[in-house]
């Protein structure tokens, strides 16, 4: 269920603005998606995990604040970025 190294850093790779770059909305935003997207196949199969559905949960939440930041600081950077992860906001 967790990323792997190598998966997180392929993100951040594809996500960051410049060399050295970790911490950025995007590439936050970005991981939090890929969680998200897994545990989303995770709890599909597993209807009554509610603590991994109370995990997704704290994810979205933290992913929402990250693009709201992230909409009221750069609106082009934050279409750009919800085009790429294909999210429909």
């Amino acid at each position: 269920m967790a990323l792997t190294k190598e998966q997180k850093q392929a993100l951040v790779e594809e996500y960051r603005l410049k060399d050295g770059d970790t911490g950025s909305p995007e590439v936050q935003i970005a991981i939090l998606t890929k969680e998200i997207n897994e545990l989303n196949v995770h709890l599909k199969a597993h209807k009554h995990d509610y603590h991994s559905r109370r995990g997704m949960m704290k994810k979205v939440g933290h992913r929402r604040n990250l693009m709201k930041y992230l909409a009221k600081k750069d609106v082009s950077r934050y279409q750009t970025l919800i085009k790429k992860l294909g999210l429909r906001r």
